[in-house]
């Protein structure tokens, strides 16, 4: 595998070219950093259970453009095909999800409101109706799908294989995509543990271009579980509350 390619991004060479539809621009993706995703992603899919704690950084931009950056630790635990619990901890968000493979639960421990729904019957359906219904998105989620490869590669552009590089102190390869309105980069393992070491989105259409980054600190391929930890038992003084579905556009 070769240690870099810097491909040009696609330009249009005449008005004419200008002119034509988005939809006519051709996918420029470099076989290298396509394969290592695809390597990822297989792993990922095919693993039964796994468990991950990860650094995630929320960059805001102020009205007169200063970057603010908060960062919050999170966990996340699956058992597939029906299974995840993860939490979220931190100034901005500080939230449990449980998913038992029949019901899914947010729960606010500082506030100690909880809303449950019935869920489908699997993790895939279960963060696709989350997304599309609740317009809740799990930790992970894009990286969480066996479908991985197939959601991260909508919509993209161009992909480049950087190069490899150090993250937590493992040698990675670093990918750097662009898609329609983001530009994302994922930093892979390299050897047959293919997890992602760090993943970075930037959403250029937003003023100041702000970064979401999740840093992966630990990850465990066999960890030891229970289906007691999928299931959420209300605190007895918990409060039920009702999810907001969202609305149709």
């Amino acid at each position: 595998m070769k240690s870099a390619n810097t491909k040009p991004i696609l330009t249009c060479a005449t008005l004419a070219v200008a002119c034509i539809p988005w939809l006519a621009f051709a996918q420029s993706v470099d076989p290298d950093a396509d394969e290592v995703l695809r390597g990822m992603t297989t792993y990922m899919a095919g693993l039964k259970q796994f468990s991950a704690q990860t650094e995630n950084t929320l960059e805001v931009v102020t009205i007169d453009g200063q970057k603010i950056q908060f960062t919050s630790p999170a966990t996340v635990t699956v058992s597939r095909p029906d299974k995840l619990m993860a939490e979220r901890r931190g100034d901005i968000v500080d939230q449990a999800f449980y998913y038992d493979g029949k019901t899914l639960t947010l729960y606010n421990p500082g506030t100690k409101y909880y809303a449950t729904v019935p869920a489908p019957a699997d993790v895939d359906a279960m963060l696709e109706f989350a997304r599309t219904k609740l317009d809740i998105i799990a930790p992970g989620a894009d990286l969480i799908d066996s479908r991985a490869y197939e959601h991260l590669m909508q919509d993209v552009r161009t992909g480049t294989y950087v190069g490899m590089a150090t993250v937590g102190g493992h040698r990675c390869h670093h990918l750097a995509y662009r898609s329609v309105d983001v530009d994302w980069q994922v930093w892979v393992r390299d050897g047959k543990q293919a997890i992602p070491c760090k993943y970075v989105i930037t959403s250029r259409e937003v003023a100041g271009a702000p970064q979401f980054t999740v840093n992966v600190l630990q990850f465990d391929p066999a960890p030891k579980i229970s289906d007691a930890q999928f299931r959420f038992v209300p605190p007895a003084d918990a409060k039920t509350i009702e999810f907001m579905p969202v609305q149709s556009r």
